[in-house]
């Protein structure tokens, strides 16, 4: 059975820096695009950065300049490196990979359960 487990988030100051992790455990054939996505309270979720299976990387304007996605295919990986962290960027931050387990002919949506990043002001 295929998951996704984040880790790597926490409480940092204004203008820290955090790097959140993603890791697909399971067998795995193939991975397509991965992508993080953040949920503040009462707000609904919006997509962060992505990163396609061949490196192209897009962000949102909130978080350009500021954050990086990357991956390591060998891990299964996908990582979002952040800095300048504004008290704005609080919220749950998930993580989302489009990937075909072994023995399977499609491509199925997983998600994360989730890593609290906390921002203080």
């Amino acid at each position: 059975q295929v998951q996704l487990v984040e880790s790597g988030g926490g409480l940092v100051q204004a203008g820290g820096s955090l790097r959140l992790s993603c890791a697909a455990f399971g067998s795995i054939f193939s991975i397509g695009t991965m992508t993080w996505h953040r949920q503040a309270p009462g707000k609904q979720r919006e997509l962060v950065a992505v990163i396609t299976s061949g490196g192209t990387t897009n962000y949102s304007d909130s978080v350009k300049g500021r954050f990086t996605i990357s991956r390591n295919n060998a891990k299964n990986t996908v990582y979002l490196h952040m800095n300048s962290l504004k008290a704005e960027d609080t919220g749950v931050y998930h993580c989302y990979a489009r990937l075909r387990p072994s023995g399977s002919r499609s491509y199925t949506d997983y998600w994360g359960q989730g890593t609290q990043v906390t921002v203080s002001s």
